[in-house]
């Protein structure tokens, strides 16, 4: 495996200035960006898929080990408070079990029968989109998540760091991130990590946008549950209505904080509640619901 090469250009790093050393890993980094930008295609088609499973009320289900597994997980939990979207329907599967995100759990990686028993628990359904990490591309546990998601019918994004391999062959859609070898030889928390971080990252938002969580560049679905997210809430309220603080703050509250009805109110001078009606019947979207 590629990401399990040693790179001779490394093989003094232990030598090395600590400037010198910081450098040559902020360097490496930047490879990391280069290679998901490559893969650019494959995520792009990867959004359209999933968006169409999620518009049928299908799930997004992260599958991983070790590292793989940690960011899936993180990528789940953080689309509730970014954009609303359901944690019943963003669900993080790894090997280990959730403990596993805290400290590793020495073989889970091996265990396929317990991948079966996590995807069975959670009735994974053929409308689901199951994205599947893992820098080697064939950790066993998601390589077996992976079979039985087809299976099912689900839509599998397979999301690896080396090519020719069961999650970029076997899934639906695979999207290779050839990072290659690391500064410390094998250690995929490094740029291979960094590059499905990044990768998670333009997935996960793309398909937001899509589905209407976002209206410009301003993040409308967001749910403002502390004092810095509540001030979030009126400042894009704010950009988006052209309103004056207390006008966007009075209508806000009117809305029950619903980001994207006070937008909608204070644009159409509707009641919120109106407002609500016109954006259920827009499935959220807000330039519809203007339009109606």
């Amino acid at each position: 495996m590629n990401t399990e090469a040693i790179d001779p250009k490394y093989s003094e790093l232990d030598l090395q200035t600590t400037d010198n050393l910081v450098s040559t890993f902020i360097d490496d980094q930047f490879l990391a960006i280069q290679v998901v930008k490559h893969a650019q295609a494959a995520i792009a088609q990867a959004v359209d898929a999933a968006v169409q499973r999620l518009e049928q009320g299908g799930r997004l289900i992260y599958v991983g080990a070790g590292t793989s597994g940690r960011l899936g997980v993180l990528d789940s939990t953080e689309l509730l408070p970014t954009f609303s979207w359901p944690a019943e329907r963003a669900v993080g599967v790894m090997a280990g079990g959730i403990s596993a995100y805290l400290k590793a759990v020495e073989g889970a990686e091996d265990d396929t029968e317990s991948a079966l028993q996590a995807l069975t628990a959670i009735e994974l359904k053929a409308q689901d989109v199951v994205i599947l990490l893992a820098a080697s591309g064939k950790t066993p546990f998601t390589v077996r998540a992976l079979y039985h998601a087809r299976s099912l019918g689900a839509l599998t994004i397979g999301i690896a760091n080396n090519p020719n391999t069961a999650l970029i062959n076997e899934a639906e859609i695979g999207v290779l991130l050839a990072t290659g070898a690391e500064v410390i030889a094998g250690s995929t928390r490094l740029k291979a990590g960094t590059a499905q971080k990044v990768a998670l990252n333009t997935l996960s938002s793309a398909i937001m946008v899509k589905l209407h969580k976002v209206y410009g560049n301003l993040m409308v679905d967001m749910q403002p549950t502390n004092h810095k997210l509540a001030q979030r809430a009126l400042r894009i309220v704010m950009a988006a209505t052209g309103a004056d603080q207390m006008s966007a703050q009075r209508v806000l509250g009117a809305a029950d904080h619903n980001v994207k009805a006070a937008i909608v109110s204070l644009l159409t001078h509707l009641e919120p509640s109106v407002a609500r009606e016109r954006l259920i019947k827009a499935r959220g979207n807000i330039r519809q619901a203007l339009a109606q």
